[in-house]
């Protein structure tokens, strides 16, 4: 059963448009009044405004991180409780997030019902009680994430890519024409 939390404020930072006005749409389907932003900077201003319940940032943005966000959330007066959301999922950032101050860490992509769940993770007895199911992604899935996270680090360029991974360019663009499924 998902939570209600209708007639709460939420604050949704991403800077994928396109996720990012899925998840607008099905939080308003659930009566929450929704604020946007596109990056950091967007967010903090619309923050420190409005004041949200609730936020839900993602941890990779151009500009300023979602971690520089958190920090700046926690400053507040009536922090918001925030579920941080990555593409890119990894240990230290998920220990990082949750030790400035989030409530949970979840990777992309997640729905709207396990968004609203981790939100209850710090009032519950244990995770056992969490509806979210812990999903652990399959070698390759990593693996074509971290590649992926490397290409954009070099704004594209496949040789510089390569170099950095210690591949041959070649092998490089196999792995990326394969998109592993979500497990």
């Amino acid at each position: 059963m998902t939570p209600d939390f209708a007639g709460y404020s939420i604050l949704v930072v991403d800077d994928d448009e396109r996720f990012r006005e899925r998840l607008v749409a099905g939080l308003e389907r659930r009566d929450l009044e929704v604020y946007q932003a596109e990056n950091a900077e967007q967010g903090i201003a619309l923050a420190m405004e409005i004041e949200p319940e609730l936020a839900v940032i993602d941890l990779r943005m151009p500009g300023q991180s979602g971690l520089h966000l958190l920090k700046e959330l926690m400053t507040m007066d009536h922090p918001p409780k925030v579920v941080m959301l990555t593409g890119y999922g990894s240990i230290a950032n998920a220990l990082e997030a949750v030790r400035l101050g989030a409530t949970h860490y979840l990777q992309k992509p997640a729905n709207v019902d396990e968004i609203l769940t981790a939100f209850l993770r710090d009032e519950l007895d244990s995770d056992d009680e969490l509806e979210v199911a812990d999903v652990v992604p399959s070698l390759a899935r990593t693996e074509w994430e971290h590649i992926n996270r490397i290409l954009t680090d070099c704004n594209g360029n496949i040789r510089q890519a390569s170099r950095k991974l210690g591949i041959h360019r070649r092998t490089l663009q196999r792995k990326l024409a394969k998109f592993p499924v979500k497990e």
